[in-house]
């Protein structure tokens, strides 16, 4: 019959100790432990200098990757710096070049008027005014009030009349001010961050859409009919006028246009983190998204443009290097 060990009920030390036998197993309580003396190590020397230098190690070398993949792939969040690009702080627009395939930039003011609408209205408030002087009924003055009551021969004197020659002239300058007056209130100039974004990403839907860029970029190259045929190629048109007629309104949905506004976003917010935002935790991880996104789709149309026009026309206007859609972008 095999020998009988006996167990501790609890799992807890006891403080009492087991009778000794020659069966019963040596405990150790968990108050006999040696536990490491944190508050120590955290103020020793020597232990602070090695974890300080292994951490400026690990920095100086993640900046030296960052630097090594900038040098050869570009900057994976700006780019190089492009015209239109550079146009977003102001949101102003460019002047239109005919040598090269891009649509004229449309001149846009602050809260969403254009520059026609406001000026038809200006034009037809000069009509509508009428000065309050030919309004007003010419009346002699009188020695009496309103009720006949003679108030001490006090009156109010009539106002010399005005020819016609000089109410026009007032009139031209009233209008002239009012003019300046509406001209300053739309400028872009004046206007805040959130009206700049709406312009700009306005301007990356007229730029980029394909309402206004079939008609000058061709279409991708058609694919060939096998592997191996050996028969004449499709020829590729020069414009794609065709797929306007199946299209309703403005193109807002297409890959290069949601990559110009995601340019435009992520311009706008690294901005700010270089100049005001140091500590943004929030608007860093943004930044981080919209920079991912961007290189979702980045590499979504090249590969169905496989390098056509469409993709040189968004990687040249925007300034995109390599390093905005290849391998890991870490920020």
């Amino acid at each position: 019959m095999p020998p009988r060990i006996p167990i501790a009920s609890c799992l807890r030390a006891s403080k009492a100790p087991f009778p000794a036998t020659q069966f019963t197993l040596p405990l150790r309580p968990f108050s006999a432990t040696a536990a490491p003396n944190k508050t120590h190590q955290s103020h020793d020397p020597y232990i602070v200098a090695q974890k300080n230098r292994k951490k400026a190690s690990n920095l100086s070398r993640r900046a030296d990757l960052e630097a090594a993949r900038v040098a050869s792939l570009g900057d994976p969040v700006r780019g190089n710096p492009t015209p239109f690009v550079e146009s977003f702080t102001t949101a102003t627009p460019l002047p239109f070049d005919e040598t090269k395939k891009m649509p004229e930039d449309q001149t846009h003011l602050n809260y969403a008027f254009s520059p026609k609408s406001v000026e038809q209205q200006l034009e037809r408030s000069r009509k509508v005014a009428v000065p309050l002087d030919e309004l007003r009924p010419q009346t002699a003055a009188t020695a009496t009030g309103p009720l006949g009551i003679n108030y001490g021969g006090r009156f109010e004197e009539a106002a010399p009349a005005l020819s016609k020659e000089e109410i026009e002239a007032q009139r031209t300058k009233d209008h002239e001010r009012a003019t300046e007056a509406i001209k300053r209130i739309t400028a872009l100039e004046n206007s805040s961050s959130k009206d700049r974004m709406r312009v700009n990403i306005a301007r990356c839907v007229g730029t980029f859409g394909r309402h206004n860029t079939d008609r000058i970029l061709p279409p991708r190259a058609p694919p060939l009919r096998a592997v191996n045929d050996q028969g004449p190629h499709p020829v590729r048109p020069e414009t794609n006028e065709k797929e306007l007629a199946k299209r309703i309104g403005a193109d807002t949905g297409s890959s290069e246009v949601q990559i110009a506004i995601l340019t435009a976003k992520i311009k706008t917010v690294a901005d700010f983190l270089q100049t005001r935002g140091k500590g943004d935790k929030h608007n860093k991880r943004n930044l981080r998204l919209l920079v991912h996104r961007r290189q979702k789709l980045l590499q979504y149309l090249r590969r169905k443009e496989r390098g056509g026009p469409r993709w040189q026309h968004c990687i040249e206007t925007l300034g995109l290097t390599e390093g905005t859609w290849r391998g890991e972008i870490s920020l």
